[in-house]
């Protein structure tokens, strides 16, 4: 919420400031077992890098963009951190976002066990599955460990789908995407943290769809019937989860 705030107010600016002149110096942090987890927001860097996804290759201003002024300042920032590398200041993402779903390779490093789930305060809002809290929040939280474990066996399983199953379209792109995932995983420490937080796609759906959610539970079978040769099943099951996210996808083109 206090992310949200604060990008609202960049938003309303007069002028609009499309990414922040200096970096965040805010953080999440977690403190359990004795040990003080944190995780900076980035948030200049992740608005540069927001930023460069909406220019088109030619480089002409695209619609919805700030000032020419805050456009330019933004080219010139860009530009600098592509001088620096991969290596450079602060280049190392802590946070990966998506708009509007969760991409089903996310939910690969996490076990359905994991998850945190609560409704917020409010009348009939009393379910076994969910945790009583001011805040509506759906949250899967892993050792660093873990994560990359179930990463690597995900991406194993999918390598070795039979020759026969090629004609599943989703194979491709999802061995791409989660080996992404394994790469990004293995540049934090290994007694790090991994969360996955549904964040404000929260409320987009109702209580008794968040607590039905089971996208955790489908992928993970999916890949397990990878793994077994059940061809079908992991088809079914991960079609099953790509359905729902589709669904509330489509909340981005709706009037």
């Amino acid at each position: 919420m206090a992310e949200h705030a604060e990008a609202l107010r960049r938003a309303i600016a007069a002028p609009q400031l499309v990414v922040p002149e200096q970096e965040s110096e805010h953080a999440y942090v977690r403190r359990a077992d004795g040990t003080t987890y944190v995780c900076p927001w980035q948030t200049r860097l992740r608005c540069l890098l927001a930023y460069s996804q909406l220019q088109p290759a030619d480089g002409a201003p695209s619609p919805g963009t700030g000032p020419a002024g805050d456009d330019d300042q933004a080219r010139v920032a860009l530009a600098r951190l592509e001088e620096a590398g991969p290596r450079g200041p602060s280049a190392r993402l802590h946070i990966l976002a998506s708009v509007w779903t969760v991409p089903l390779p996310w939910f690969v490093p996490f076990a359905a066990t994991e998850r945190w789930l609560s409704l917020g305060r409010g009348p009939g809002r009393v379910s076994a599955a969910a945790t009583t809290s001011a805040t509506r929040a759906l949250v899967y939280t892993t050792p660093m460990s873990r994560a990359r474990r179930r990463v690597a066996r995900g991406l194993a399983s999918l390598r070795h789908l039979p020759a026969e199953s090629g004609d599943v379209a989703w194979e491709a792109r999802t061995e791409d995407d989660l080996a992404e995932i394994g790469h990004w995983l293995k540049e934090f420490h290994p007694y790090s943290l991994v969360e996955l937080d549904y964040g404000g796609l929260v409320h987009l759906v109702s209580d008794d769809a968040l607590c039905g959610d089971q996208s955790v539970a489908e992928v993970r079978a999916a890949i397990d019937g990878v793994a077994r040769g059940e061809c079908e099943l992991a088809v079914a099951m991960y079609m099953r989860a790509h359905s729902r996210w589709r669904a509330l996808a489509e909340f981005e083109r709706a009037n």
